[in-house]
């Protein structure tokens, strides 16, 4: 397919814009690290919201969710649980005031506010810092090569090719394409830092939002309900289940029931309760070393962290599932009216790129090239926003700690411009020799973050832990889940779920007895700032003791009934805008009428209890001599 004039012309506009946005934010983002790296912590809670969400509507991740939507209906509200998409509600209801409360730059200098500076402390600064340079540089190959397959479905290279000084062998177009977009983002990301990302993201989810209410519409003016009902198997339309899956599209779709016999979603009952368990403690983790965390220690206070967790749900699922749903009956038109089997190869079809066919087939030009813009956008912002995250660790956890300590603010920004630049290079030189991007994301997902579960859910939940269990938790979770990589398969890996954290559990109780507690000046310190709830109650009886008139943590009961009615919130968040879209009325009103439900009880719970211990807590904290880190 070839892009219109008015498409081409949309797309140059924003990348412009992106380009001078960069420029722009430069001075400001330049005054010192904190500026670069956290956008001086005064940026508001919504604009962050805004970003977040914005890193979260990624091109990938949305073709691989139109092909669900489209093949199990409803019920794909299950499947993101594996991600897991509720982790948001753990960090809204406590995590973030948790982490925000730390008062740092990066995950890596946590460390230290948990485990001290021994032996231990050092082991786990160490290999917080390599577990996230790792993911960054394995996020940016697969995003680099991600993107220019995407854009090569849409700018042909016999058209671009006339304007290219040099010969490019066919197998490397996706990689010429790669660069250049890659190579924008790192313009305005590296010059700009987090200001840069955050309003820029602000602008690119103002796009998607557009494209994804214009998608809804025609898709609802182009698919009748009767249609629906008539093409779509039974249970399609519902997001409740039994035991089996029972979506049986063998009549309709004969190619789509190989490949669906293929995935672990059959045993649905079962998939939803390993996806929740794995997701519960994958959530209790907190986030991992990357820009959810560093968004998150960029809010101006803890309660503004909890409420742009609590603020992502909401700006991203109503118009991500309005396009994605949009997709989804556009696919039902194709299939019915446009040959859409024959199209996508027959027997060999391959679903996940339903996407760029339907938008090839049915979005019309200048409406083409916003959505375009907006897709490349969604990618732009999490590769900028994962690119800032690696400078941050190696400038703030490396260069200022072990290389040159007394570094001016001036040269601390020019070093991470020189990072940036080179951690895009790497993963970029990478790129040209990884054949398979799909497993090294899988890798990436399943196995590097499945051995990162156990230490950290721990590190915040219990005052025994130390850093010796957490490097060895984290040692034997990573090794015991490469190994299952290689040694199990793709389709399975969730059943083994609970091996590999009990293996990395072991590692964690091993290491945590081989070597004294962390010492009680770090532990009183770090509880008397965070005020986690737990196994906490050694030290907490010494910082009230120490501390007369402290207040302990004692919401965990309140905190697991927000986290239970916010995850039911969420998932009527997702399907709010599924329900319109099909135009099933009785859904949509018990939809509402949950969700209202929710909400309620959420604001009487959570908000209120939010607003009026934040200032209780800084009223202690004050009175014991500690800086809030309030913005």
């Amino acid at each position: 397919m070839k892009l219109s004039t008015a498409d081409i012309v949309i797309i140059l506009c924003y990348l412009v814009l992106m380009v001078v946005t960069g420029l722009v934010l430069k001075k400001r983002a330049g005054k010192n690290i904190d500026s670069y790296f956290l956008g001086g912590k005064k940026l508001p809670f919504y604009m962050l919201g805004l970003s977040n969400a914005s890193g979260m509507f990624d091109i990938t991740g949305t073709m691989l969710m139109v092909y669900w939507a489209f093949a199990y209906g409803f019920k794909s509200l299950w499947i993101p649980w594996l991600w897991p998409v509720f982790n948001q509600i753990f960090l809204m209801v406590y995590l973030s005031v948790w982490l925000r409360r730390s008062n740092v730059m990066t995950g890596a200098e946590w460390i230290r506010t948990r485990f001290g500076n021994g032996r231990g402390a050092n082991l786990s600064h160490t290999i917080v810092i390599v577990f996230a340079l790792i993911s960054v540089l394995g996020f940016l190959t697969y995003g680099f090569i991600g993107v220019g397959k995407f854009m090569e479905i849409f700018i042909p290279w016999e058209v671009v090719s006339q304007y290219v000084p040099f010969n490019v062998p066919m197998q490397y177009v996706p990689h010429l394409y790669g660069i250049f977009f890659t190579s924008i983002a790192t313009f305005y990301v590296v010059l700009g830092g987090m200001l840069s990302i955050v309003w820029t993201d602000v602008v690119q989810f103002l796009i998607m939002t557009v494209a994804g209410v214009v998608v809804a519409i025609i898709a609802m003016n182009m698919v009748a309900p009767d249609l629906i009902a008539s093409f779509m198997p039974e249970g399609w339309g519902t997001p409740f289940f039994g035991k089996m899956l029972d979506i049986d599209w063998s009549e309709r779709l004969p190619m789509l029931t190989q490949r669906m016999a293929d995935e672990p979603y059959s045993l649905i009952s079962i998939f939803v309760m390993l996806a929740l368990l794995k997701g519960v403690l994958n959530s209790m983790a907190g986030p991992a070393p990357n820009y959810d965390m560093q968004k998150i220690l960029s809010c101006r206070s803890p309660r503004e962290a909890a409420m742009m967790s609590g603020s992502v749900p909401v700006i991203l699922l109503i118009p991500r599932y309005l396009m994605i749903m949009g997709f989804a009956l556009m696919a039902i038109y194709f299939f019915t009216h446009a040959g859409g089997a024959e199209i996508m190869g027959g027997e060999n079809s391959d679903f996940e790129t339903l996407l760029p066919h339907l938008m090839s087939e049915y979005v019309p030009s200048g409406l083409l090239g916003l959505l375009l813009a907006g897709l490349l956008a969604a990618f732009m912002s999490t590769f900028a926003s994962t690119v800032n995250a690696a400078p941050a660790y190696i400038i703030n956890d490396i260069y200022l700690k072990y290389i040159n300590p007394a570094a001016s603010n001036k040269r601390q920004i020019r070093a991470s411009y020189l990072v940036s630049f080179l951690v895009v290079l790497i993963s970029t030189v990478m790129g040209f020799f990884l054949k398979d991007i799909n497993e090294i994301f899988q890798w990436i997902v399943g196995a590097l973050f499945g051995g990162y579960i156990a230490a950290n859910v721990l590190k915040w939940h219990w005052w025994r832990f130390n850093g010796e269990g957490y490097f060895w938790g984290m040692a034997t979770g990573i090794t015991a889940a490469i190994i299952m990589k290689f040694t199990v398969p793709d389709n399975m890996v969730l059943y083994f779920f609970p091996l590999l954290f009990l293996v990395s559990l072991a590692g964690c109780i091993i290491g945590t007895y081989s070597a004294p507690p962390t010492d009680d000046k770090t532990l009183v310190d770090f509880y008397v700032r965070v005020r986690p709830w737990g196994l906490w109650k050694p030290v907490r009886e010494k910082a009230t003791e120490q501390y007369p008139g402290l207040r302990p943590n004692s919401n965990a009961g309140r905190d697991w009934l927000n986290i239970a009615v916010g995850i039911v919130w969420q998932c009527c968040l997702t399907l709010l805008p599924m329900y319109i879209v099909v135009r099933n009325n009785l859904g949509l009103i018990g939809t509402i009428a949950v969700l209202a439900t929710a909400t309620f009880i959420l604001k009487k719970n959570w908000y209120d209890p939010l607003c009026r211990e934040e200032k209780q807590y800084n009223e202690e904290m004050e009175r014991f001599g500690y800086d809030t880190g309030r913005k």
